[in-house]
């Protein structure tokens, strides 16, 4: 009896030695949440490829939220506070930043030299660029328009119901579109925002519901970026879709990383903002239809379908924030 008791006594220890070890493992393991807004996350956003590059070359695993839009994303991240589980956000936009300096920790990479320096938008690094843009309105090539060569041709009659605007509450590219008709238009923005909101189809409150309105044929033109043909040639071999370029100029948009205070996984925070400017460039780059920040990437063929503007402008975050308020008070009624 002792025997059969001291040879249990032995297995039981086993067992408890392999289950300790088996905890001690799981507890080593890597992790790292991102949120990021719903383009990233979609079925044909960058995320399928550059989580999958970044989980295998550092062994990190990421739990990749879709936060909504990149200005949701941000109040997302307010709201939970101290109990968020995010470690990183992604996609603020430079004109977005002052909304999210307070939630970050400065983080200066030992490769932002790889960056163009002038798409630095933050010297304390809260927010670090990995891609950049310039606005522009796109249209449909078979559709039967005539193409408007101004902000001000869009608010003509024959214009009505064939335009999709985006929200600056609730996206970084309205915003871009709202700071982009103030630096052509001067004090004439809020005319022009106040027949387009009636000339418009709709103002969509999301990029991806505007462009896929756009996409569907419910209006030939939106608003959206000089580079969303390329990925309509590189992914689909189209060219129907195509981007129109006003020599009044054209708003510059830069997108930024950064890592949530309190992060438990600082380093992995850090790992995974290195490998977006490294290994992750020409993927970004491709699956958003933007440019890298490294402009010693080598870009496809594609990216001959994206006409490049003579004339762009560039905002402060400030200025962009100051801009959205009045925007409230004589826009939305």
């Amino acid at each position: 009896m002792k025997k059969v008791l001291s040879v249990c006594a032995v297995l039981a220890l086993a067992l408890c030695c392999v289950f300790a070890q088996a905890v001690s493992e799981k507890s080593e393991e890597k992790t790292l949440t991102v949120y990021a807004y719903d383009t990233f996350c979609g079925d044909w956003g960058a995320a399928g490829a550059v989580i999958p590059a970044f989980e295998e070359a550092t062994g990190i695993k990421v739990n990749l939220v879709d936060a909504g839009s990149s200005v949701e994303m941000i109040n997302r991240v307010r709201i939970e506070g101290a109990k968020t589980e995010c470690d990183v956000i992604l996609g603020v936009s430079d004109d977005l930043a002052s909304k999210a300096y307070d939630l970050l920790e400065p983080y200066k990479s030992s490769l932002v030299d790889t960056i163009r320096q002038d798409l630095i938008f933050d010297n304390e690094f809260r927010l670090t660029p990995y891609d950049w843009g310039t606005f522009a309105f796109c249209y449909d090539a078979k559709a039967d328009i005539e193409l408007p060569t101004s902000l001000m041709d869009l608010t003509k009659d024959q214009y009505k119901d064939k335009v999709v605007l985006i929200d600056p509450r609730t996206s970084s590219v309205g915003v871009g579109l709202l700071m982009w008709t103030y630096n052509v238009l001067g004090d004439g923005w809020v005319d022009w925002w106040k027949t387009m909101t009636e000339n418009a189809l709709t103002t969509s409150a999301k990029w991806s519901a505007a462009y896929g309105l756009f996409t569907e044929g419910e209006a030939p033109i939106v608003i959206s970026y000089t580079t969303s043909p390329v990925y309509h040639v590189m992914w689909e071999d189209e060219t129907r879709y195509q981007a129109l370029t006003f020599d009044e100029g054209h708003e510059v948009t830069i997108e930024g990383v950064g890592i949530v205070k309190g992060t438990q996984h600082r380093a992995e925070a850090e790992a995974f903002i290195d490998f977006l400017l490294t290994g992750a460039q020409i993927e970004l780059a491709n699956a958003n239809s933007m440019y890298p920040v490294n402009s010693a990437i080598e870009l496809p063929a594609a990216y001959d379908y994206a006409p490049v503007p003579e004339k762009v402008f560039r905002n402060t975050d400030e200025e962009a924030s100051a801009l959205v308020k009045l925007w409230e008070e004589k826009i939305v009624k």
